[in-house]
């Protein structure tokens, strides 16, 4: 449950995890989550005996925007394995993802997003450089989601 305090919460303590990932495992350890948006469209409509000129707006439907994970190379892969599964067919590879932000002393949820039923739909390995540089190999998941909500 969301905990209010007048203070905004840090953006750099929180936990990612799904059905076979555990939060707070190596693998787990996502240093970028971005992406979590929900977008309602809306219908503009006016029938032609209307008494003022302008449209009514009717909700139509909506939809929820690509969440893209970030993590420093492990040598798991476990992301591209359930990539190539979603694109080989299997239709029972859908997740529910979670994503929690803790307070800065990481005892306790601010807040918990919740993605439903969602696929990888893009992977990017490193970009792999021959010159020296501090820079820690990244790979991504891009995921797309049928359903957000905020606990």
């Amino acid at each position: 449950m969301a905990e209010f305090r007048e203070r905004p919460y840090g953006r750099f303590n929180y936990l990612v995890s799904w059905d076979e990932l555990e939060p707070g495992t190596p693998q787990a350890g996502f240093c970028e989550v971005s992406g979590l948006e929900l977008e309602v469209d809306v219908i503009e409509y006016r029938a032609g005996n209307e008494k003022t000129n302008a449209p009514r707006k009717v909700t139509g439907l909506h939809r929820v925007g690509d969440v893209t994970l970030k993590r420093g190379v492990l040598g798991a892969t476990d992301l591209f394995e359930w990539l190539d599964a979603v694109a080989g067919g299997a239709q029972d590879a859908l997740r529910t993802v979670t994503v929690q932000l803790l307070s800065e002393d990481r005892s306790g949820v601010a807040l918990t997003w919740v993605l439903r039923n969602a696929r990888p739909v893009k992977y990017v390995g490193p970009t792999l450089s021959g010159r020296a540089s501090d820079d820690v190999a990244i790979e991504e998941l891009v995921l797309a989601c049928e359903g957000l909500s905020l606990e």
